[in-house]
């Protein structure tokens, strides 16, 4: 399926159509993510926050056993969602606020900037899955700071 024939899906869905302005409302969020969120993920918003992060592989994996206490890894079944949002997770860190603020308390606290990143991605992963879940807007202010930054 090509990229036109999503978007003239989409349009002619209206709750795809609801699902795609509640996906940009987010800031860093254009229609690239979108178009890759309600193509190849139509579990956001069903499953868990955990379970969301797992599905598409920025959830970190541990490798244990025993007594010896690996590295944790990610990895993941959807790796185009997962490329997608790394891209969106760059520009999440100039325009997003709320991903930038993390970003940067992240790396103050002496994190690789590669670990960082990918914390972000599952933190924007985590906001549009509450966000599908709820059917809210994104709003960045008092009253909804601790939806949007859950």
């Amino acid at each position: 399926m090509t990229d036109s024939e999503l978007g003239t899906m989409i349009h002619e869905s209206v709750a795809w159509r609801e699902r795609d302005a509640l996906y940009q409302s987010v800031p860093g969020v254009g229609p690239v993510l979108s178009l890759t969120l309600l193509a190849d993920l139509p579990e956001l918003g069903r499953l868990s926050r955990r379970a969301i992060a797992k599905l598409v592989g920025v959830a970190p994996l541990s490798h244990d056993s025993g007594t010896l206490r690996g590295r944790r890894f990610v990895h993941g079944v959807r790796a185009t969602v997962r490329a997608v949002l790394y891209m969106a997770a760059l520009v999440a860190t100039k325009r997003n606020p709320v991903i930038r603020a993390f970003y940067l308390r992240l790396q103050q606290a002496g994190k690789p900037k590669k670990l960082a990143l990918i914390a972000c991605m599952r933190k924007r992963l985590t906001i549009l899955n509450t966000l599908a879940r709820t059917g809210q807007r994104w709003c960045v202010d008092a009253s909804s700071a601790a939806l949007v930054s859950a």
